[in-house]
């Protein structure tokens, strides 16, 4: 059933207001600092998810000064112990100094029981997931310089009724390894953030309306993108970085009086019905995207996060003010001389956000640092498919990098029973040979600079005029 679009409305803002008051988002942990460098670690939802590339979006456009480092370490699968016997090959080797820590999805098992049964289950499961859990702490301990963010899992959708039976009792199984991991984050003094109970409130929100409604995608695991861009929602906002603005400016046009916030307004000139000047902001606006992109079946896109959670508000507000035009009367901006919209001398003076104006300079360029990461994205993703061969398949029968041609030939004869051998394959045909591997990890590196070289904000030149005036420089777009 179609929702009218009012009624979308007001489900965006009661969630909105569900989120501003829910203590599960009531958590808080530092910024990240100019230098840093990130490893996420986790199973599969890290391995082929988007929610770091997200995070790293943020600050790639908010704070385009700070230079940070950010990698994947998933690998699908994983559980507590295979995350325990990699941390120093695949996470340390990385020299971060932060990394964050997130598993149980895959600790818990997947088993179709229910009642004593299941609670003996369940119980048995979490009790190894502990005990490797406790392997891992002295690993982690090893490493005081390393700042740690554990992350308690997204969560097991059991209530939607889309076709794919679910296992019920595994999300509260998921949430007591989260309790130890929530223990042991504050006695050791080290920080945590909760995506469970969130994204568990998204779903039930959502799920009021239409009750084939999931952040978990079709297999109740693996979060959608609008999924991942609520996980990187939560974590941002338990950075503390909800309501820092793009930018804001506030011109009074009859006195003149310029209030300037993350920016600079210079050579400010009003004529009889215009205004123009110059802005140089310190940041971009957020970028999303609107077409769906990720490996396995994606059908949401990042964009579609904003009918779910208030991030526009939140933490993409690039303001425009003009006060002292006629309220009654339109008038037109243009920046650098395109056209980017209209609005009532009383609506300016309200203040407008540009940044979801997608037609303005700056939207564009952060349109383009998205578009390198998402490549910079999909080339790392490619070498957590190699890695994910070796560690979840070649290591346990004592191939661990071994990358001759018979292990190709062995896989492929392997791939014809297992699925994701199978789509893995391809990529391991080429990624097998370091010189590829070396090359890859060059494009990363050539794609990151380019980012920090393209991400600084440029000066633009605003002008204002009563709707209908004559333009002569504006600039159209053609086909």
């Amino acid at each position: 059933m179609k929702i009218p679009k009012y009624k979308k409305i007001l489900s965006t803002i009661a969630l909105g207001l569900a989120f501003a008051c829910n203590t599960s988002l009531a958590q808080t942990i530092a910024p990240f600092k100019n230098g840093d460098r990130v490893v996420f670690v986790g199973n599969s939802i890290t391995d082929g998810g988007h929610y770091h590339s997200y995070i790293w979006l943020y600050y790639m456009t908010r704070f385009p000064n700070m230079q940070l480092r950010m990698f994947n370490a998933g690998i699908g699968g994983d559980v507590a112990r295979q995350i325990d016997e990699r941390l120093q090959d695949d996470v340390f080797n990385h020299n971060p100094t932060v990394m964050t820590l997130t598993f149980g999805m895959n600790d818990t098992g997947y088993q179709f029981m229910t009642g004593s049964k299941a609670d003996s289950v369940y119980a048995q499961k979490i009790g190894v997931s502990y005990a490797s859990f406790e392997q891992i702490l002295k690993k982690l301990k090893a490493h005081p310089q390393v700042r740690k963010i554990l992350i308690g899992s997204s969560p097991y959708d059991e209530t939607s009724k889309i076709k794919t039976r679910p296992l019920i009792g595994k999300n509260a199984a998921i949430l007591k390894v989260e309790d130890f991991m929530r223990d042991a984050a504050a006695k050791n003094g080290w920080d945590f953030v909760d995506f469970n109970k969130p994204m568990l409130d998204v779903n039930a929100q959502q799920q009021q309306r239409d009750s084939l409604f999931t952040l978990q995608g079709f297999d109740r695991i693996h979060p959608t993108n609008d999924g991942y861009m609520v996980m990187a929602y939560i974590f941002l906002k338990a950075q503390g970085l909800a309501g820092k603005k793009v930018a804001e400016v506030d011109i009074n046009v009859k006195s003149r009086l310029i209030h300037a916030e993350n920016c600079a307004v210079t050579t400010l000139k009003t004529t009889s019905g215009a205004v123009e000047f110059n802005y140089l902001a310190q940041s971009l606006p957020y970028p999303l995207d609107t077409i769906p992109q990720g490996g396995g079946k994606q059908t949401k896109s990042q964009a579609d996060a904003l009918n779910l959670i208030p991030f526009t508000k939140e933490f993409n507000q690039e303001v425009f003010k003009l006060s002292g035009l006629p309220a009654d009367k339109e008038f037109e901006l243009r920046i650098d001389n395109t056209y980017i919209g209209k609005w009532f001398g009383a609506q300016l003076d309200s203040g407008v956000n540009l940044a979801v104006y997608h037609s303005t300079p700056q939207y564009q360029q952060a349109l383009a640092i998205m578009h390198l990461n998402e490549e910079r994205w999909d080339i790392e993703r490619r070498l957590r498919q190699y890695y994910w061969l070796h560690y979840s398949i070649l290591k346990p029968k004592g191939m661990l990098y071994n990358d001759a041609e018979s292990t190709m030939d062995s896989l492929q004869n392997y791939a014809k029973k297992d699925f994701f051998v199978a789509v893995t394959l391809p990529t391991y045909r080429t990624a097998r040979f370091k010189s590829v591997r070396e090359a890859w990890l060059k494009e990363i590196e050539l794609l990151t600079t380019e980012i920090y070289r393209d991400n600084r904000p440029q000066i633009h030149h605003f002008t204002i005029t009563p709707a209908g005036a004559p333009s002569p420089h504006e600039k159209t777009s053609t086909f």
